[in-house]
């Protein structure tokens, strides 16, 4: 059961003897009840180690401090710890890039709508006028940036100037490559969903890739955005088999569905605190 006294811890570091036994006796010390506890770890003896935990702490927000610096001090330096701790209270806020095709906005704003996604949707930017009247029936603010090779810098500086405050950005299917500072400015904090089952198909038409290669799964595939083109740290993936006689657009509407569905389970689990990046992968703890 998750309550406004939910916090989540996420942990980074060599595997040692002691991490479990250190973590959990520091908040059962302060008076935290563990509600959920995952591990991994890479090797049996010396390798990476992961960790998520959730737990209910009385009084949570006016402890947060004392509790983020006690952690610290207590615990994390001794082990050498890459951490973070998030309160569910603080909710999330995520906006959205979106060029003319409407199925993975929609499914997002169709979830949240329904309270599957457990933050709020700021704003949708787009680089056309098509999506106005579906984002605005939302209750969302919808902008339009146009972007070409003349004005690059400076739409990217618009668009970053419009998204200041988010805690994440959601590209559902935005058909821009964005510029490399603005990736920088919002490292690791940028989901975009690839429209086939990287790394398969990179680029532009990948379903008339896919159709031409003769393919028998299709699939999509949600990561983070890097500097390099549809190379980020993969989140999520899903196929879909198909049959020889299966054609563009029936893959494409297949697809679509794939689409959709991956993207979704990527946003909720990073608003979930269920992923750690580690190098060009991630750990998701489901």
């Amino acid at each position: 059961m998750i309550t406004a006294n939910t916090a989540r811890l996420l942990i980074t570091c060599e595997d040692k003897p002691g991490i479990v036994q250190a973590v959990s006796s520091f908040l059962y010390h302060q008076g935290a009840n563990i509600t959920a506890l995952d591990q991994y770890a890479t090797e049996a003896h010396g390798g990476r180690y992961f960790m998520r935990v959730e737990f209910e702490l009385e009084h949570l927000q006016e402890r947060k401090e004392t509790l983020l610096q006690t952690f610290e001090s207590n615990v994390a330096t001794r082990y050498d710890m890459h951490w973070r701790m998030s309160l569910v209270s603080d909710t999330k806020k995520v906006g959205i890039l979106v060029s003319k095709v409407d199925h993975a906005l929609l499914e997002l704003l169709w979830r949240h709508s329904r309270g599957g996604l457990p933050c709020e949707i700021t704003k949708v930017v787009s680089n056309h006028e098509d999506l106005r009247e579906a984002v605005e029936n939302f209750g969302i603010p919808f902008e339009v940036v146009p972007v070409n090779k003349e004005n690059k810098r400076d739409a990217y500086a618009k668009i970053d100037e419009l998204m200041q405050g988010n805690d994440l950005l959601v590209l559902a299917r935005y058909m821009q490559i964005l510029d490399e500072e603005f990736v920088a400015k919002w490292e690791m904090k940028v989901i975009n969903i690839h429209h086939s089952f990287l790394p398969a198909f990179v680029g532009a038409n990948p379903y008339k890739q896919a159709y031409e290669k003769g393919v028998k799964l299709i699939g999509a595939t949600a990561h983070y955005v890097t500097a390099d083109l549809d190379q980020g740290p993969i989140i999520e993936q899903d196929v879909e088999r198909v049959s020889h006689d299966f054609t563009v657009d029936q893959l494409r509407e297949l697809g679509q569905d794939v689409e959709r569905n991956v993207l979704a389970r990527a946003v909720k689990w990073h608003l979930e605190d269920r992923i750690i990046v580690d190098g060009h992968k991630t750990v998701v703890f489901q």
